[in-house]
Formats: C-alpha cells, structure tokens, sequence
C-alpha cells in the first residue's frame, strides 16, 4: 500500500514536501523508528482516544508514554483509548494499528505533544506496517500549529517514576 490515500491527498492539497521510508514489517511505532533506523523521538506515534464528545488522536514521540490523565486535565474530558474495531471504521484505507498521526486528514481533532516542536525531521506512520512518511519538522509543526499542543507524555522511566 505504501502510503494511505487520504493521507496523501492531505499532504499533496498542502503542498507539504515529504518522502517514504521503507522498513521491515513491525507492529509498534517504537518498532518501525528502530526498522528505520530512526531516532525514536523523530517518530511521532498516535493513540486514539474517545469519550461521549467523540473522538481525539493524541500525538507523541514514539518512546513516550502517553499520560491519559494530562491529556483529559488539558482538554477538560474524560478520555478513554478508542477501539480497535472503531479505529477500522476511522481510518479505512490504514491498516489496524498503522494510523498516521495527521489524523485530521481524516477529519479528527488533534493533540499534540510539545516535544515534538524541538525535532529536525519527523517521521510518521503511512498507514501500513512497512512505510514512513518523513517530514522536515518545520512542515509538520506548520501542519499542527492551529492544532491544540500540551506536553502529554513522558519517557518511560520519568513516567513510572510518576506512577509508582
């Protein structure tokens, strides 16, 4: 597949310069940035999140933990992780689990986490298992910048620190 349609028609209506990395099959953003020899925080992951106000794509670097509670707090609701089987009727022309993070290509709301400003290029999913989309970091931050941004993760170690 390489890249999803609609993503496509987002970026080329934009104008956005981009090019595809190809890698190994993996099955987690973590994974795809190491297949790709990409550095972990140049890779921007999304996680899906829902409550009775529908749904929010949530934007982080790919070795951060998303802080549900952050996020909730920032946007005064009370989110909880979307379905696998919602995520299919979201982003049909994506594989499950491939969701490419300028999720408002497909008419969802965005957050977006404030780490991601400091990065030289950005990397994200194309909507299969085996293709990136990289990104000259000023492009994706001129994507995102009407966008609201908050720091919403941490690293894996600051995060369990918080929590246990």
């Amino acid at each position: 597949m390489a890249i999803a349609t609609t993503l496509k028609s987002y970026l080329d209506k934009r104008g956005v310069e981009y090019d595809t990395v190809e890698h190994t099959h993996t099955d987690t953003a973590m994974d795809s940035a190491k297949s790709a020899h990409v550095p972990p925080y140049q890779m921007a992951k999304a996680v899906v999140l829902e409550d009775e106000d529908g749904y929010i794509v949530s934007v982080l670097p790919s070795n951060n933990r998303l802080n549900l509670a952050w996020v909730s707090e920032e946007l005064n609701r009370d989110l909880k992780l979307a379905t696998e089987p919602e995520l299919r009727k979201l982003f049909k022309d994506c594989e499950t689990g491939a969701i490419p993070a300028l999720s408002d290509a497909y008419g969802l709301k965005v957050i977006w986490d404030d780490q991601l400003k400091h990065a030289s290029d950005i990397y994200i999913e194309a909507g299969d298992h085996e293709h990136l989309i990289h990104l000259r970091g000023d492009d994706f931050k001129q994507l995102m910048e009407s966008l609201p941004h908050s720091i919403i993760s941490a690293g894996k170690e600051w995060s369990r620190w918080v929590w246990e």
